[in-house]
């Protein structure tokens, strides 16, 4: 399993727009086959800081997923409205355990 991890902060001005296209984009990605999860969340502690947590069945569900038209369209509207900060991190991963 892919697992994907990290924050992305938002530039105050464009944060709805970016915004808007995060969830166009977390809906239908959520559609796709090997999609497990897929979420954004927002900071509580700092509104403009969005948490990423992805997980997907294996690399090659990854890679269809970055080939998709809805994530073409979403990285149009991020490099419209590029965030402050991106810190993104990918793991090989087992189901792990309920704790």
């Amino acid at each position: 399993m892919i697992q994907i991890n990290g924050t992305i902060r938002l530039q105050g001005g464009s944060a709805d727009e970016a915004k808007d296209a995060i969830v166009t984009m977390v809906l239908a990605s959520r559609q796709e086959d090997g999609c497990i999860d897929y979420t954004f969340a927002q900071d509580l502690a700092d509104p403009a800081v969005l948490v990423l947590f992805e997980r997907w069945r294996d690399q090659d569900a990854l890679q269809a997923h970055m080939q998709s038209a809805h994530m073409a369209d979403f990285q149009k509207a991020m490099e419209a409205n590029p965030p402050a900060m991106r810190q993104l991190r990918m793991y090989e991963t087992d189901e792990g355990q309920p704790i």
